[in-house]
């Protein structure tokens, strides 16, 4: 059986011995309100991982459009590699993409923050709500405002 207080002292030996009980088939000995509580945990963070991404994302969208004399190639990079990781997620999780357009209002709000707190500029710069459409954000093409010569 289960050492009752394994999930809570020792997590990685808890899956370790959840992952051999579903091997063997032992469905009677598998913690199964914890394992029901990891699973469901498991696709809350695939969520939050797709705001978290779109959070910086958008983030470096708005300092790119509202301080372009300070643009350089780790923006660019920045911008790049969340829109390619964005992709990856939503290839890896592609039931996500009907949460696509409330992920995007939902990560516009620390979008703004970020974008406030690394440029200095006041919060009134910035659009109370996300201007860019969903189909611009994930547009490796699209960079808001005055084109730049660090652009490809």
């Amino acid at each position: 059986m289960v050492t009752p207080n394994l999930y809570e002292t020792d997590f990685y030996a808890w899956t370790q011995k959840q992952v051999t009980l579903l091997y063997a088939q032992q469905w009677s000995q598998i913690d199964l309100p914890n394992l029901i509580e990891e699973i469901e945990s498991l696709g809350k963070q695939q969520r939050q991982e797709l705001r978290n991404r779109l959070s910086v994302l958008l983030g470096h969208l708005l300092k790119w459009e509202y301080q372009p004399q300070r643009r350089s190639r780790s923006w660019l990079a920045t911008l790049r590699v969340q829109r390619r990781d964005v992709a990856r997620l939503l290839k890896d999780n592609p039931s996500l993409k009907p949460y696509l357009e409330d992920a995007l209002r939902e990560a516009y709000e620390n979008a703004r923050d970020l974008a406030m707190g690394e440029t200095n500029l006041p919060k009134q710069t910035f659009p109370a709500r996300c201007l860019y459409t969903l189909t611009e954000t994930l547009d490796d093409r699209f960079y808001p405002g005055e084109s730049s010569d660090l652009v490809d």
